[in-house]
């Protein structure tokens, strides 16, 4: 890792200005690559759950290889060697602690399917060591470390995909092309939906923490606090200092769709969001309702008023436009035009009905792959060709943050799309970032 040891990288990842320069790790420029007929090499950092998917997608691609596993679970490294094992798959490298992965100069990219609090500072640490990133929905956990995570890419050329794959499914990218070809007429609102069955998570006190796992690197740049159950394993989701609630786990997937689809690639202007934890008395910290609308600026949509809405539901409900049916959950987007509206039914199939009579018009139900999009922008050294790079991850993920923001002041806001800053709120502004528990600290000057 440019002769950088262990704990030099640590400390100079975290110091920032001034050691900056010097931290900087020595970049493969586009000629130095190996070439497209190599293999490449891939991490994956954060295997429990999301992890397993990314193993499985780069493992079946041709010439790729998943050559190093990192989590900070003991027995959820096991449970995934055992895979390899069953599988008849090379067996990896295992890592408990990231800066560790990324002294590997043998590492081609590192894959990232952690909880959202580690997603920025893994990312900028990759970027610097050299390495391209996938990284997981959301691309952070607040707004203004995913505006680092850009800089980041830029300053060290590296390829970013954000994992928002719905953006690499040919039935998708028609349902977008039809919508912005003027089929649906002008096109003037957005609804994304979020209608997914969770139960309660109960109540767990505090306690020791289970063998085999590093807690420190778990919490990583989050504030320091004793271990619970239901801060850790999926269920950290549902806490601000770790998640973003279901907004930001799977409502991203749709604020994408929605924001791709009005074409727009500048921040609202305004939030309103508001909402609750309801029925259960629980751990949770986030809203499990939750109803959210942005409004866009005119002079960035040609003049014409644009909307997006979204809302949260947790529990038993109707389904809404087509999507989804019997007791299955209703996740998708709705698009309004002036001559009819468009479905988006989950993550592969759309149909299009016109006129007041609402007469089916054009439909389609094809998947992609995200990962074998992101291994040919490594392989050509062309983030051009990436179908989700990390400036459109941070932009759709910025409007979960603003949601977020006003639901927890309990107040409207108003947004500056320049400098990514609420407009005249000291409250709103405080939370655009957090504070960083040393060393694991997001660095202002990459």
């Amino acid at each position: 890792m440019a002769d950088i040891n262990r704990r030099e990288f640590v400390v100079k990842s975290a110091a920032i200005s001034a050691a900056a320069s010097a931290a900087a790790p020595t970049i493969l420029a586009s000629e130095d690559w190996k070439g497209a007929n190599d293999r490449v090499r891939v991490a994956v950092a954060g295997i429990r759950s999301r992890g397993k998917n990314h193993i499985d997608g780069f493992q079946r691609l041709k010439n790729v290889e998943v050559v190093a596993l990192c989590d900070i679970d003991q027995s959820v490294l096991d449970d995934n060697l055992n895979d390899f094992k069953e599988k008849g798959w090379k067996t990896p490298e295992t890592y408990v602690d990231i800066r560790d992965v990324l002294e590997d100069k043998e590492i081609d990219a590192v894959s990232y399917a952690t909880p959202n609090h580690w997603h920025s500072l893994g990312s900028i640490w990759a970027c610097q060591a050299g390495k391209d990133v996938y990284i997981e929905k959301p691309v952070s956990h607040n707004i203004w470390e995913g505006r680092k995570m850009v800089e980041a890419a830029k300053k060290y050329d590296r390829i970013v995909q954000s994992g928002l794959q719905i953006r690499s499914n040919p039935g998708i990218r028609a349902a977008i092309e039809y919508l912005q070809g003027g089929q649906l007429g002008e096109v003037y609102m957005a609804k994304g939906l979020c209608y997914k069955w969770r139960d309660t998570i109960g109540t767990t006190p505090d306690s020791q923490v289970p063998p085999g796992v590093d807690y420190n690197l778990w919490l990583g740049p989050a504030p320091q606090r004793p271990f619970s159950e239901n801060r850790f394993h999926y269920n950290w989701h549902w806490h601000w200092d770790y998640g973003n609630g279901d907004i930001g786990n799977q409502g991203v997937h749709q604020f994408d769709i929605a924001r791709w689809g009005l074409g727009m690639d500048e921040h609202p202007v305004k939030v309103s969001s508001t909402g609750a934890h309801v029925m259960f008395e629980d751990d949770q910290e986030t809203p499990n309702v939750q109803h959210s609308i942005f409004s866009y600026d005119p002079d960035s949509t040609g003049g014409k008023q644009k909307m997006l809405q979204f809302e949260v539901r947790h529990w038993i409900t109707n389904h809404e436009g087509g999507i989804g049916e019997g007791p299955e959950n209703t996740i998708g987007v709705i698009f309004y035009g002036s001559e009819g509206y468009l479905v988006v039914d989950g993550y592969a199939s759309w149909h299009a009905f016109l006129g007041r009579e609402r007469k089916p018009a054009a439909s389609a139900n094809v998947s992609g792959d995200h990962f074998l999009n992101f291994v040919e922008a490594v392989r050509s050294r062309d983030s051009g060709i990436l179908n989700c790079n990390i400036e459109e991850g941070h932009r759709s993920t910025v409007l979960c943050h603003m949601a977020n923001v006003s639901y927890r002041l309990g107040r409207s806001l108003e947004f500056n799309p320049a400098s990514e800053e609420f407009v005249g709120d000291e409250d709103a502004n405080k939370m655009l970032s957090r504070d960083y528990r040393k060393p694991f600290v997001v660095p202002e000057n990459i």
